[in-house]
């Protein structure tokens, strides 16, 4: 039969993987987020400035 302490100290270690697996979920999840923030701010100074500038923008960067 399992004490008390056996059963509390199985499910930190539970927790404790479950707690690791959320962090990385999260930090992974930030990075994606930072990547669409900046294409969302791309977008909005596109339709700002118009397509005519926003064109000539991209051929800039592309080398076009």
């Amino acid at each position: 039969m399992d004490t008390t302490e056996t059963k509390l100290a199985v499910h930190e270690a539970v927790c404790l993987e479950r707690y690791n697996s959320i962090d990385r979920s999260l930090r992974d999840g930030d990075k994606r987020m930072t990547k669409i923030e900046y294409l969302l701010y791309g977008v909005i100074v596109c339709v700002l400035f118009g397509p005519g500038v926003a064109g000539e923008l991209l051929k800039k960067v592309l080398g076009i």
